[in-house]
């Protein structure tokens, strides 16, 4: 019988993780009663909450949830904390690349300003990266709730800062509200800055807002795409490419995309050829984090250990980390592999 091995010890990178979302259970609890705030009783339990994002009433209780959590936030210290817990989480899971994103906007009310708030967000994430070893880099997303506008003064802002470790530009929130192209402008700033776009799309609504981000923000991966299962010809458009999605199953499931975790449509993804890059999305609020998503795969939908590498290769290949950290990741994974 074969060796299973540890899924923990698979090198690995972490493309798809929310700032707030990324925070231990036990972290919120203790920022919560450090600033006095009544959480609400979801986000108190030993269990993460019941969650269903498929009608708007849905999403709207999980963005409440998100924001309660992030109101907890409102110091440098905290936001030091949170990244560098973040980082810890991950390498305890085997990744050796994070990207971590954020929408600066929505800490700029209590940490001074807009710049100012990104610039708290960086030095953390710097810090954070030299205090644990693991590579970590920014991707700033903006929100589609918002006015386009809004989104280029962030795509101009990201790009002014990359070089203090902004490496790409998304799109985020319910990907039912706000057309694609309203955003054109923004990621074509943040593509020109020679920022990597990566936004949200085939999450909650299906293969045609891939699409969208794929013609009309240049999108060189896709937040979830997990819809795109849908549409043959666009799993071939998305293997053809090498755009990679950011699939993140236990959240699927979590949010009522589909109902078991077999059900997300890894397998169709995989044999498509389209590139994977697992992530947790927001561990916060799904109750998992990175190696989880591999176990997933694993348990639910048959993946043996050379595909498990596969897929962690996908995930290094898909990052926007140095040559020099690939190599080394890749590597890794091989050794794991032959181990």
């Amino acid at each position: 019988m074969a060796r299973v091995r540890d899924i923990s010890e698979l090198p690995k990178a972490h493309l798809h993780l929310h700032f707030t979302g990324s925070m231990r259970p036990s972290t919120l609890l203790e920022l919560a009663d450090k600033y006095g705030v009544r959480l609400p009783d979801a986000l108190t339990g030993a269990e993460p909450p019941k969650l269903r994002a498929t009608d708007e009433r849905g999403w709207f209780r999980f963005q409440r949830l998100y924001d309660a959590a992030r109101s907890c936030l409102r110091e440098p210290e905290d936001i030091q904390r949170l990244v560098r817990e973040a980082a810890e989480e991950d390498l305890r899971d085997g990744s050796g690349w994070l990207e971590i994103q954020v929408d600066p906007t929505s800490y700029a009310p209590r940490l001074g300003g807009l710049i100012p708030a990104l610039e708290v967000i960086l030095d953390a994430v710097d810090a954070a990266s030299r205090e644990t070893g693991l590579g970590m880099r920014v991707l700033v997303a903006a929100n589609r709730m918002k006015h386009p506008l809004d989104a280029r003064t962030l795509a101009r802002l990201a790009v002014r800062y990359a070089d203090r470790g902004i490496v790409g530009f998304g799109l985020s929130n319910d990907e039912r509200r706000g057309m694609a192209r309203d955003f054109d402008r923004a990621f074509a700033i943040a593509r020109e800055g020679g920022l990597l776009a990566a936004p949200h799309g085939g999450e909650l609504t299906g293969p045609a807002s891939v699409r969208d981000c794929l013609d009309d923000l240049g999108a060189a991966r896709i937040g979830h795409g997990v819809r795109a299962a849908e549409d043959p010809r666009l799993l071939k458009r998305l293997a053809d490419r090498g755009v990679t999605c950011e699939v993140c199953p236990a959240s699927n499931v979590a949010l009522g995309v589909y109902e078991k975790p077999e059900d997300v449509p890894l397998r169709t993804l995989f044999d498509a050829g389209v590139p994977m890059a697992l992530g947790a999305d927001d561990p916060l609020l799904f109750g998992s984090r990175l190696a989880a998503q591999y176990e997933i795969a694993r348990e639910h939908h048959g993946f043996d250990d050379a595909e498990l590498a596969e897929l962690a290769r996908q995930s290094v290949r898909g990052s926007a980390a140095p040559v020099d950290v690939r190599e080394k990741l890749l590597a890794g994974i091989d050794a794991w592999l032959g181990g």
